[in-house]
């Protein structure tokens, strides 16, 4: 390709490139000009739906209603208001997007945007004080439909409130005075509503209609949880506190004490809650009644269960009192024998104080436990504490001599240990004599040619092991701690040449085999038979392994992997 050539396309890519980021930029400034029109036009939408044909209906409604001094006033004021809105905000409105416009025309969009977010700004400050006064002059336009729809539906609830109370009329004899009263004022001010509406007195039917279901609700109120008040109040709380009342009484004789549950004194401030409770219900004040008479209610319920608790933890008690009695006795006894032959016990396994000393720990944790359960046991026939109280005592009482018990099983265990490891150590040297004797035997049974020098060593070394355990045995106080030593350095010796012995016999038998095996190349081979010859003089001397070696070397001359299946002949 020449030079001229390449300059050409270089150019023409320039070009190109050139084109295409003009076609580009042309793109964005007409999506952003595209984007800010849309905008211009939302905006022009949104002023022209600020005054609406419907606020001006809605003006014209109360214009029709005023009939008074203050309905005057209010269709003023929001006449005022509309007109500042129309005449004075929305022409600023207008403006701003008049010099939008003007601004897009001559392409000027850097101003143009922040006269946009003003724009929309004071937009909105508009479109809600629009919003605003729409809805106070529709407060008063769809007042008499609203509250006519409210009033309907505080009439079906007042007509079911004094169908409740004719069904159940004796039931609300000792608030019947009050009760008809209210229903009086209700009808008296349903009629006042009525009047309201006809003199077209807005500002009054309000506060009117609220009145009427402020009462309706008191009264719905009453009329429903009465019944329920003097039912807890007249039958159920105090047929309870009898009972409540008969129950301690008697369990009082029967040496409970129950004075931790106030009894009396809640008995007593439950009397006074029921009569500021009826008090309060004389004047239709049932606020909170039904509550704390429940409240009252579920606190006497609770009592049997804490009656019932007193019982079972008297059961607890009297249990624990017979068991600790007779677990702590039997714990003493067993102690006491300990402790008297503690001396015997320090002699015989050579003990230091240290070692015995927990028995004398024992002995006293269960004096002083004998000592807290007589206390707690005077406490209960004086009967100044609950049975649930004395049990928990005992309880603990029990779990510090449950961990005594554990202390003397487990002195008792490691004592008893000491007699176990005497006799275990005797009969372990019994064990030990039995093994050397058979290993002595199978050295004779072998008749091996030699024996190898380190097995009279083991074996002298075993026998003095022997030697001590025995004397260890014989001797007064016994050292446990010596004596297991001397058994442990015995039987590892005396294991020691009975390994020796067997690991030799089997070296010497398996040298045996293979000799006898490689005879049948002797003839054939020479070098088979020099070793062979070799082999047997090792085998004389006793020196079996090296013999073993020689044996399968020489054989492996003419067969190779002998030493495999020689093995498994062996075997």
């Amino acid at each position: 390709m020449g030079r001229t050539t390449f300059l050409l396309i270089a150019v023409a890519y320039y070009i190109i490139s050139v084109i295409i980021v003009i076609i580009i930029l042309n793109l964005i400034n007409r999506n952003e000009k595209n984007k800010l029109k849309k905008q211009i036009d939302e905006l022009e939408k949104e002023k022209n739906m600020i005054i609406s044909a419907n606020m001006l209906s809605e003006l014209n409604k109360v214009e029709a209603l005023v009939n008074n001094d203050e309905m005057r006033m209010k269709f003023e004021d929001w006449k005022n208001r509309f007109n500042n809105i129309r005449d004075v905000e929305m022409p600023k409105i207008t403006d701003i997007i008049n010099e939008i416009e003007e601004l897009f025309e001559e392409h000027n969009f850097k101003e143009l945007k922040g006269l946009l977010l003003k724009a929309d700004f004071d937009l909105n400050n508009l479109r809600t004080k629009a919003a605003f006064l729409l809805d106070e002059i529709k407060d008063v336009t769809l007042s008499e439909e609203r509250n006519r729809e409210t009033i309907t539906k505080l009439k079906a609830q007042y007509r079911e409130i004094v169908a409740m109370y004719k069904d159940y009329e004796e039931d609300y004899a000792i608030v019947k005075v009050p009760i008809e009263l209210q229903f009086e004022n209700v009808d008296k001010l349903f009629q006042t509503f009525e009047t309201a509406m006809e003199q077209n007195a807005y500002t009054e039917v309000g506060k009117i209609v609220k009145a009427i279901a402020d009462i309706i609700d008191n009264l719905k109120a009453v009329v429903e949880e009465t019944r329920p008040i003097i039912n807890l109040g007249k039958n159920l709380i105090p047929k309870k506190i009898d009972d409540i009342r008969n129950i301690s009484e008697k369990m009082m004789r029967e040496g409970y004490n129950l004075e931790y549950l106030n009894i009396d004194y809640n008995i007593a401030e439950a009397d006074k809650k029921i009569q500021d409770i009826f008090q309060r219900l004389n004047v239709l004040n049932i606020e909170d009644s039904l509550f704390e008479l429940r409240t009252m209610h579920d606190y006497f319920d609770s009592l049997y269960n804490d009656f019932d608790k007193e019982r079972i933890s008297k059961k607890i008690y009297e249990d624990y009192s017979r068991s600790i009695l007779i677990k702590a006795t039997k714990l003493e006894k067993v102690n006491n024998e300990l402790y008297k032959k503690i001396d015997d016990i320090k002699y015989s396994y050579d003990l230091n104080d240290d070692e015995v000393a927990v028995i004398a720990e024992i002995k006293q944790e269960i004096m002083n436990i004998r000592a807290s359960y007589d206390k707690i046991v005077d406490v209960a026939r004086s009967h100044i504490l609950s049975y649930s109280k004395l049990a928990r005592e005992m309880e603990i009482i029990n779990s510090k001599l449950v961990k005594t018990e554990e202390k003397l099983n487990e002195a008792l265990k490691t004592l008893g240990s000491l007699k176990e490891d005497e006799l275990r150590a005797r009969e372990q040297l019994e064990e030990i004599k039995k093994i050397l004797s058979q290993t002595k035997d199978k050295v004779r049974s072998f008749k091996l040619p030699a024996v190898p020098k380190n097995y009279y060593v083991e074996l002298a070394e075993a026998m003095e092991a022997i030697d001590e355990l025995i004397r260890a045995l014989d001797k007064r106080p016994i050292s446990i701690k010596i004596l297991n030593l001397r058994v442990d350095t015995a039987r590892d010796l005396v294991l020691k040449v009975y390994n020796t012995i067997n690991e030799t016999i089997k070296t010497a038998r398996m040298a045996e085999v293979a000799i006898v095996y490689g005879n049948r190349y002797r003839v054939t081979n020479r070098e088979v038979d020099f070793g062979l010859v070799k082999a047997e003089n090792m085998f004389s001397k006793g020196n079996f392994k090296s013999s073993l070696e020689n044996a399968i070397n020489a054989i492996n001359i003419v067969e190779p992997g002998i030493y495999k299946r020689l093995l498994e002949e062996y075997k």
